[in-house]
């Protein structure tokens, strides 16, 4: 008896003790690399003294670039564009502004609910490690608000502003995540080196195209376990393969291992990646970014350039505009 009244004691506390915790909006990740894409999720578990939450604001940190928020069923999505600081390299392209507040409104976030709310961004590869990013968060309901602001960085203080810290980029290997550019114009993400990236031109109306990389593994073996990109609905990965005197295209919903010491090709008529419901045409000289996942080393967003229909085949040069 005494064992089952210190039990519910000890879960009692326990609860009483996480409510703090949960009463905050917080992020979900407090780590992020530098120099690495960053999902910035907002955790946001309560209303404004007991009324839902209508409206959620997002004040972006300085050092977070490119950032792209995810759209929310029954809310309104607004963007705020503003000047860097400092301007960001994005893979050869200099952008001085881009978005400083991200908005979602007309929601109806009950009091007892809770919700996530999500931004997609990359991370200074120039932040020292140890610096905290704050995401500066404001919820709004109908006839009052809650300021998650303060950026003092205080346990103490009852309105802490999100917060992720970063941690050591190029030539640290120990985080996920992490991604630079090598002096040949490779990405290297942890053990990983992705090189020679590119796409197909496209004719208009086509709903299809492909994406190619080069993948070199220094380490353990790893995974490719999935790609994304904004131009088009979903991206997969694919494999072409005989299946008695056919040859096949086939989705590889375990993703494509990338064995320890080894290289992995995605090249025309082999492994590669799959752009489905495409937005608009991948024209020849552009460049289009796809979002690499692995299981182990983590996400890099990858620049593709656009060659002509046949890259990589007939035209083997344009094979490696990716550098």
């Amino acid at each position: 008896m005494k064992n089952h009244v210190f039990r519910a004691l000890c879960a009692t506390l326990l609860g009483l003790a996480a409510t703090p915790a949960l009463s905050h909006a917080t992020l979900e990740q407090k780590e992020a690399a530098a120099g690495s894409t960053y999902r910035a999720v907002i955790r946001v578990g309560h209303g404004c003294e007991g009324q839902a939450t209508n409206t959620l604001r997002v004040e972006l940190p300085e050092g977070f670039y490119n950032a792209k928020p995810m759209p929310k069923a029954g809310w309104t999505l607004e963007t705020v564009k503003g000047p860097y600081a400092k301007p960001f390299d994005n893979h050869g392209k200099e952008m001085t502004e881009g978005t400083r507040e991200v908005i979602w409104s007309g929601g109806d976030l009950q009091d007892d609910w809770y919700d996530e709310f999500v931004i997609r961004g990359t991370v200074g590869a120039d932040i020292a490690p140890e610096t905290v990013l704050y995401f500066k968060t404001v919820q709004e309901c109908a006839n009052g608000r809650e300021d998650w602001t303060d950026v003092s960085g205080s346990k103490e203080v009852p309105n802490p502003a999100p917060g992720v810290t970063v941690t050591a980029g190029k030539g640290d290997h120990g985080h996920g995540g992490h991604n630079a550019a090598a002096d040949d114009g490779a990405i290297k993400l942890g053990d990983l080196t992705l090189s020679n990236g590119f796409s197909r031109a496209t004719p208009p109306g086509a709903p299809v195209a492909g994406g190619f990389v080069t993948i070199a593994n220094a380490g353990a073996g790893d995974r490719l376990i999935s790609a994304s990109v904004d131009f088009a609905g979903r991206a997969e990965i694919h494999e072409m393969a005989m299946e008695g005197e056919v040859m096949r295209m086939r989705q590889l919903p375990e993703g494509l291992t990338i064995p320890a010491g080894e290289t992995v090709e995605l090249k025309p008529g082999g492994y590669h990646l799959m752009f489905m419901e495409l937005k608009q045409p991948l024209v020849e000289g552009e460049t289009v970014n796809v979002t690499l996942k692995f299981e182990k080393a983590g996400e890099v967003t990858l620049p593709l350039r656009v060659g002509p229909r046949n890259a990589g085949t007939e035209d083997k040069g344009n094979a490696h505009h990716g550098h």
